[in-house]
């Protein structure tokens, strides 16, 4: 009897202590007894997090898939941590609310930073985290955020050296406000699981400029890609999943340009019904210089934000010139300098007019000038341009594939107290990393407080009108 009695106290401890024999796995079971060293056992379907607060739920995991809702206050916070002890292991965030700056719901803390939710405020949302082996992924609303494999030799700052994989357990922590989470379930895996989803290359990570970003907390966000030359939203999606870029995808609105070309309201609402629940910032960008009397004001203000260009220019005999096509350049009767000027001319024209977020591509000239480009964005033509960006509160945009503005006229809108974004503008799905826009932030001194957010949007109180007549 008292071996009976001292075999079934070793079976019982062998199952605390969580060894095989008595682990189920692939087996959904609820994750409903939290413990607070100061608050005591909370058990139940349902618990809240508050400022402050921190709750261990009973149990170490290694591998799982952790599936539940969560309801925020407006303006509240809290982060789910896995294998923790607290302080250590991945962080999960949740918050809500609009593009501000700030990581919102689903993001792998530090790691791959969200700046858009799929979730809102006040209503309740679902959302999945799974570890299997050196892959975690983030799901919301069944949408996947995040998929992050942990390379061999992670990057990590000092603050954040506790950003990684082992197994420990899972930890609810309040931010700010109140976030509830309800309906948790923790299904154990097995140690030789997979995704099979993750089928893109580990970053290298002591290589790699945005993730060092990341670790600072600084905005990554390309708010200037294009569905074409091959990419689809889902290869953006787990593009930007894979590198750490938030993109802002963003269609063609009026005539004349490359890709996909919205020609009225109607393509409008249909192009953001197809896009308004994936992962992605929703831009759109003015194309031609009539799709300003094109477009209604509510149809584009569905979008996170607007951004055009001087690319397309009424030249100074009043033909259409798009100028980054050769052919419809022309001199004929000015010099360059004149050129130049009349360039500036509809530029400040386009930026006075139109209402536009960002200022993209900016200070493109077409190729005989830019090989001379320094020379031609003299002082006051720079500065000319940085004056109508002020008074109508336009971000500029840090262009990677053009290599623009330089670095002199960044830190001369800089000085001015100009936001900045970064973007790409891509021909193809093979754009890079936002290589000139991170060099651009070192080289400049810029900081996260310099970078626009569609929060700071304006243009709702700018009259849409067409302007050029030719």
């Amino acid at each position: 009897m008292m071996y009976k009695t001292g075999t079934t106290f070793m079976a019982v401890l062998i199952c605390i202590l969580g060894f095989a024999g008595c682990v189920r796995y692939d087996v959904a079971e609820p994750l409903n007894r939290f413990s607070n060293p100061e608050a005591g056992i909370a058990e139940g379907n349902e618990i809240t997090v508050e400022t402050g607060s921190t709750w261990f739920a009973e149990g170490k995991y290694k591998n799982f898939v952790l599936t539940g809702q969560a309801l925020t206050e407006e303006n509240a916070e809290a982060a789910l941590l896995c294998h923790s002890d607290g302080k250590s292991g991945y962080e999960v965030a949740f918050r809500n609310g609009p593009i501000d700056g700030t990581r919102k719901s689903g993001s792998l803390t530090s790691v791959r930073n969200l700046y858009r939710s799929l979730a809102e405020d006040g209503k309740w949302f679902d959302f999945e985290i799974t570890v299997r082996g050196h892959n975690i992924s983030v799901a919301i609303n069944d949408t996947a955020v995040v998929c992050y494999t942990e390379p061999e030799h992670p990057y990590r700052t000092e603050k954040y050296a506790g950003r990684l994989l082992s197994q420990g357990s899972i930890v609810l922590q309040g931010i700010s406000g109140k976030v509830t989470f309800r309906n948790l379930h923790m299904t154990r895996l097995k140690k030789d699981v997979v995704n099979k989803a993750d089928t893109m290359p580990r970053i290298d990570e002591q290589n790699d400029a945005v993730i060092r970003f990341q670790q600072q907390d600084f905005p990554v966000i390309d708010y200037h890609v294009h569905l074409k030359g091959g990419l689809t939203k889902e290869m953006a999606q787990a593009m930007s999943m894979n590198y750490g870029i938030n993109y802002g995808v963003a269609p063609n609105a009026g005539e004349g340009g490359v890709g996909r070309m919205l020609a009225d309201d109607k393509e409008v609402y249909e192009y953001y019904n197809e896009v308004k629940d994936m992962p992605f910032l929703r831009g759109v960008q003015g194309e031609g210089r009539k799709w300003t009397a094109t477009f209604s004001q509510q149809a584009l203000g569905v979008f996170d934000y607007l951004f055009t260009d001087g690319m397309t220019i009424i030249d100074h005999k009043g033909r259409l010139s798009r100028i980054y096509r050769p052919e419809e350049v022309h001199y004929d009767g000015v010099t360059n300098e004149q050129y130049m000027d009349h360039l500036v001319d509809q530029t400040v024209k386009i930026l006075t007019n139109e209402p536009a977020d960002i200022y993209a591509n900016p200070t493109f000239l077409p190729e005989e000038l830019n090989a001379e480009y320094a020379k031609y964005w003299t002082d006051e033509r720079v500065y000319r341009i940085l004056d109508v960006l002020v008074k109508y509160d336009i971000a500029l945009e840090i262009n990677t594939r053009y290599k623009i503005p330089s670095f002199d006229i960044i830190r001369k809108a800089k000085e001015r107290g100009i936001k900045f974004t970064f973007g790409t503008n891509n021909v193809d799905a093979d754009f890079g990393k936002l290589e000139y826009c991170l060099q651009a932030v070192e080289e400049c001194g810029l900081t996260a407080n310099d970078i626009w957010f569609p929060t700071m949007s304006v243009r709702g109180s700018r009259e849409v009108v067409l302007y050029n007549k030719w």
